[in-house]
């Protein structure tokens, strides 16, 4: 895999870096309410040395009832001055599964228009396997002496609406299996519809994942996408559960090299509410 510090970077690359001044290592596990984990828990069992914990559900837009929908530009900036993240500091964010939840803080990096952000490849499971060193216990983070500048790019986000105006126009492209997207299961969070957007593709975000939980290469990616009928050349909205794992497919699409992507922050969380809005089963 050829490291690239915007979107992926090896285990091994980051070993290299540990304690390098303006490098900040972030841990962004996430798991299902259902899990019976927590992020922050496992966080202060284990971790890569120097990191700090971002929390997906509490830095978030709490004026929605959907679930973690991505803050606005200024509470992030007061979480990252927390993790002591300063102007120019490169960002190295992982989780406890793998590739799983951290794309999602990858992605909102990159919502915020920081670009100096990438994913471990392999996450906590694979830099533990390989015997490297981790920390334990509580964690304090000097913070950062100011906030960050950002800004929020309106291009990288689509709410219900536009996705309902682009059904049938973009490409909107769905990361739950292959059982919810057709509707053959309950939704795990209760009250919501079975089935997909109408119009949309399935590629669950797993089939992207080799079996060292890695990212697979970029043509076996490529060749993945092209099966599950995306064009990369046309703009692809990107959609989960809740907005979670619709940022793996990001992650694998801008490895890929996709013209333009979006990601609907809503996801299924939102458009399965009971409502107006329509809903299709079976197979895309």
């Amino acid at each position: 895999m050829a490291d690239d510090p915007q979107t992926l970077v090896s285990t091994a690359w980051l070993a290299a870096q540990l304690g390098e001044p303006g490098l900040r290592i972030i841990d962004a596990s996430w798991f299902m309410p259902d899990s019976g984990r927590e992020g922050r828990a496992e966080f202060l069992t284990d971790r890569i040395p120097g990191a700090g914990f971002f929390d997906i559900d509490a830095v978030a837009d709490h004026g929605s009832d959907l679930p973690h929908m991505a803050p606005d530009a200024a509470t992030f900036a007061a979480a990252l001055r927390d993790l002591g993240v300063n102007e120019g500091d490169r960002v190295v964010v992982y989780d406890a599964l793998g590739i799983m939840s951290a794309p999602r803080l990858w992605w909102t990096f990159r919502l915020m228009g920081w670009r100096a952000v990438a994913v471990l490849d392999g996450g906590l499971p694979k830099w533990r396997a390989e015997g490297r060193p981790l920390a334990h216990g509580p964690v304090s983070i000097p913070p950062a002496a100011r906030p960050v500048t950002l800004k929020r790019d309106p291009g990288l986000v689509r709410d219900r609406d536009a996705v309902r105006a682009a059904m049938g126009v973009a490409q909107i492209l769905d990361a739950r299996s292959a059982a919810r997207f057709a509707g053959e299961v309950d939704e795990p969070r209760p009250g919501l519809r079975r089935g997909h957007i109408p119009g949309a593709l399935n590629l669950p975000f797993g089939d992207l994942i080799a079996p060292d939980g890695t990212l697979l290469p970029v043509a076996q990616l490529r060749a993945r996408i092209a099966a599950a009928g995306v064009d990369l050349s046309r703009p692809v909205i990107t959609t989960c559960g809740s907005g979670i794992t619709a940022a793996v497919l990001w992650l694998a699409l801008e490895r890929a090299g996709a013209a333009a992507i979006s990601l609907y922050d809503g996801s299924w969380a939102e458009w399965g509410l009971p409502s107006d809005l329509p809903v299709a089963q079976g197979c895309a």
